[in-house]
């Protein structure tokens, strides 16, 4: 049996909302496996548990650049939220957005190589970089890019400089940029209901399992709601099933009809997605140094 730490039980309730007894029972249920105590969580405290899911736990910006049919979405991270609003920190990135755009750099290395000159460091974009690591005194990385080039139009909307959606359309701009704002929103995981990820499905019918055997409803009513349950779960995340922001008496889709509008696609970035940030406990901390004074005295 995994020992379960205090720290565990604070990520755990970090993540989910959950209460710290609740935390720590899935954690002990879930022999300190981290997925899926949250999962077994959702189980048992239904959507609350799985929408904190999503929060941010990074720092940094994301950054988009636009010319034409050729555009770049970017994500730049550091350790600090006071970095984020460091002119330069920001110039560094807005600048690495533009050269993906015109140099099509094939990886985040290539990127690096690329020839740029700022705040007296150069003469390439990752030159910059670790000049700048040396001057504000915090580390800080590009993340990921991606570059949009093609016979459709491009969309972007920065909700601050935390989330990016860049959308691929064809028609009206005013509706794709409404498109862009719903993403940032809403955070779709795909375009309809057949392109929902096959992992995500899974992961929801599971959950749906669960739920159902905990109900002790007959195991026909059972197949209905877990059935029930994942259907309802493809129309919340696919973009063109959703409510549209603006308008919640029509789909995305009917939006996007009424305005003779194609959406192709949409890239959505959000800050310290996926990336676990350390958490500093500093009572533990505090109570670590007392014991060890006391063992040395």
């Amino acid at each position: 049996m995994a020992a379960i730490t205090a720290s565990m039980v604070a990520e755990l309730r970090a993540k989910t909302d959950a209460p710290m007894m609740e935390c720590k029972k899935a954690l002990t249920e879930a022999d300190g496996d981290m997925a899926k105590a949250e999962e077994l969580l959702r189980v048992k405290l239904g959507s609350k548990a799985g929408k904190a899911s999503s929060r941010v736990t990074a720092e940094g910006v994301v950054t988009s650049y636009i010319s034409g049919n050729t555009g770049a979405l970017l994500e730049v991270n550091c350790e600090t939220d006071f970095v984020t609003k460091n002119d330069s920190f920001l110039g560094l990135a807005q600048a690495a957005a533009e050269l993906i755009a015109k140099h099509n750099p094939a990886s985040i290395e290539a990127m690096g190589a690329l020839a740029y000159s700022q705040d007296g460091f150069g003469p390439t974009l990752e030159d910059v970089r670790k000049g700048l690591i040396g001057k504000i005194g915090e580390n800080m990385s590009f993340r990921r890019f991606k570059r949009f080039e093609g016979a459709s139009k491009l969309a972007a909307y920065l909700h601050g400089t935390r989330i990016g959606v860049v959308v691929e359309f064809d028609g009206d701009e005013t509706a794709a940029k409404d498109v862009a704002m719903h993403v940032a929103a809403m955070k779709p995981v795909s375009l309809t209901s057949a392109d929902v990820p096959a992992e995500l499905i899974e992961k929801e019918r599971s959950v749906a399992t669960a739920k159902a055997a905990e109900s002790g409803k007959p195991a026909d009513i059972a197949t209905k709601m877990i059935e029930g349950s994942v259907q309802k779960y493809l129309k919340e995340v696919s973009l063109f099933n959703q409510p549209f922001v603006k308008n919640d008496k029509q789909t995305v889709e009917q939006m996007l009809k009424a305005a003779n509008t194609q959406v192709k696609s949409f890239t959505l970035y959000v800050v310290g997605e996926g990336i676990e940030k350390k958490v500093d406990d500093f009572a533990a901390e505090v109570a670590a140094q007392v014991a060890a004074a006391k063992q040395s005295a």
